[in-house]
């Protein structure tokens, strides 16, 4: 069972911070209540959902997009120069399902620098997602994800890699978002 003091800060994050239009004001709460490793370079979108405080870092230069859930319950590192396209779902936690008691687990995410997850992603728990490594639009990564590589579908599959080296900063915040 949940503690009360908990749901509530996770509803003040939740419903109301993270519909202010305001990256500062967002970032400040993240940072100082959630407790959130966010670089002073990145940006976190409106309507972005964390399902626990702490557990969560974002590297420099990265963006997350709105409306991404984002369950830090088993805790998400996140590189820099990463794109997380709007409305992903990266999740940490899940429940055995041999369990006689459907018992909760956790596993941590990682998404590597200059990763880019499409909309609408979604990474499993315990998943790593490498340096450079494309997520396509929809996918469902059950596996880890090799750098540099290119995957799409249902479970995510290779479908090419990445050739170029990369150098580049993901820098793209916007002034309501």
């Amino acid at each position: 069972m949940r503690i009360p003091k908990l749901e509530s800060l996770l509803y003040v994050c939740n419903r109301i911070i993270a519909r202010i239009p305001s990256h500062t004001i967002r970032l400040a709460f993240y940072r100082q209540v959630m407790k959130f490793d966010i670089a002073p370079s990145s940006h976190v979108f409106m309507d972005a959902w964390f399902d626990s405080p702490r557990n969560f870092s974002l590297g420099s230069h990265s963006v997350i997009n709105q409306k991404c859930r984002l369950d830090t319950r088993g805790g998400i590192r996140i590189g820099s120069s990463v794109s997380i396209s709007a409305e992903c779902v990266i999740l940490t936690a899940d429940h055995d399902p041999q369990s006689p008691a459907c018992e909760a687990r956790e596993k941590p995410v990682v998404i590597e620098d200059y990763a880019f997850l499409g909309t609408r992603a979604m990474i499993l728990p315990g998943v790593t997602v490498g340096r450079g490594a494309v997520v396509a639009a929809g996918a469902v990564v059950t596996r880890d994800v090799p750098p540099m590589t290119i995957c799409a579908g249902v479970p995510a599959r290779k479908i090419g890699v990445r050739q170029a080296e990369l150098n580049y900063r993901v820098d793209y915040g916007r002034l309501f978002f």
